[in-house]
């Protein structure tokens, strides 16, 4: 019965992982903190195995990109609340556990409807009225795009990772076609619309021309927390992406509550097409959101659909973007070195949260020099 009872102490694993108890905020963030210095740590390993440059000539080259001047600053601004915005458009539907991986293409559509308002009737309407038309038209074109993933998964219960992975490429093509029909010559490349006039472009504010777009997120990121905080049909998608069957339960219209946050999930990609439009690009390429929407994915988890944390968690990979240019410029690096050092970085944010939620135990040994 001993010798039983001893092999069976043997045969327990030498590093187990237990659940942790619930963290106060001064312990979770002494443990995000811990590891990111170790993520700086490995990418100075990295740095100096990869291309024997002093680790902290890069990180000052990092920095350098980000906030060497205030152009570079109010760059790194623009891209933030780009990013930001998209990070929220996405994080309704992700939040009632519907993977919309289609942001990308749904951020691209609205893009599509308000350069067409441009495009057919950019001469007609004064440009305020054009930009609220551009608006309408861009939320509409969007939450339709993301609607119809949507309606398949309440209806029928298809896969929307696929169906809105897929819709992207869809978009794509889409614009690609529209864009043939805009220029005859097959340049394949639209160029600014009505630089001339200006119409349907964002006017300047306090003398910064693209101030605008900031504070539209900045109203955005209010309205969506108090909507999934504080509202009845927040505390109905949280009920959904627990449990469907409990939501059903307590008598909440489940596939109600899928379209519904799909349609306002893709209207906010709409917002930001519209932005893109009418305060950045004043144009549209198969390739305009530049991965945002992908990156957005992994911005709303990483903040665990807390739009303020979103904030923070948006800058942050905004910096590590921008500074791995910077990198690749002074340091006359490739700039695949700085985007190693990125994803390093990125993959450590993300596995910070692992460490939150769980222990790590090693077997102990009892006295005697036997294991417990």
């Amino acid at each position: 019965m001993q010798r039983d009872h001893t092999q069976k102490k043997r045969r327990e694993p030498l590093v187990y992982i237990t659940k942790r108890s619930e963290l106060s905020l001064k312990q979770s963030l002494t443990i995000r903190a811990c590891v990111i210095l170790a993520g700086i740590l490995l990418c100075a390993l990295v740095t100096i195995l990869l291309t024997g440059v002093n680790p902290l000539r890069v990180f000052a080259s990092m920095i350098e990109g980000s906030f060497g001047t205030p152009r570079k600053i109010w760059n790194l601004l623009q891209s933030t609340a780009i990013l930001l915005g998209i990070s929220l458009a996405v994080t309704p539907a992700f939040k009632m556990r519907f993977w919309n991986t289609g942001a990308e293409g749904q951020v691209l559509v609205g893009m599509l409807a308000s350069v067409a308002c441009m495009f057919y009737i950019g001469d007609a309407l004064p440009s305020w009225l054009l930009i609220i038309v551009m608006l309408f038209a861009s939320i509409l074109a969007s939450a339709v795009w993301a609607g119809i993933p949507g309606i398949f998964k309440a209806m029928w219960n298809t896969n929307e990772t696929l169906f809105t992975l897929m819709m992207n490429y869809v978009a794509m093509q889409l614009v690609s076609f529209f864009i043939m029909l805009w220029v005859p010559s097959g340049s394949m490349v639209l160029g600014i619309v009505n630089p001339q006039s200006k119409n349907g472009w964002f006017p300047s504010l306090f003398g910064q021309q693209y101030l605008l777009n900031i504070l539209i997120v900045a109203v955005m990121t209010i309205l969506v927390y108090v909507y999934l905080k504080k509202s009845k049909q927040g505390y109905e998608i949280s009920v959904v992406g627990e449990s469907e069957n409990t939501a059903r339960y307590i008598g909440i219209n489940v596939k109600q509550v899928i379209i519904r946050t799909v349609l306002i999930s893709g209207a906010l990609c709409g917002v930001m097409g519209w932005i893109l439009v009418a305060g950045a690009d004043h144009s549209i390429t198969s390739n305009s959101v530049g991965g945002n929407g992908f990156t957005a994915i992994m911005i709303s988890w990483m903040s665990k659909f807390n739009p303020i944390v979103m904030i923070f968690s948006s800058i942050l990979v905004c910096f590590l973007q921008k500074g791995a240019g910077q990198i690749a410029s002074d340091l006359r690096l490739n700039s695949s070195v700085g985007e190693v050092l990125t994803g390093i970085m990125i993959l450590i944010i993300i596995s910070s949260e692992f460490f939150v939620n769980y222990r790590i135990h090693l077997r102990k040994k009892q006295k005697g020099g036997q294991e417990a």
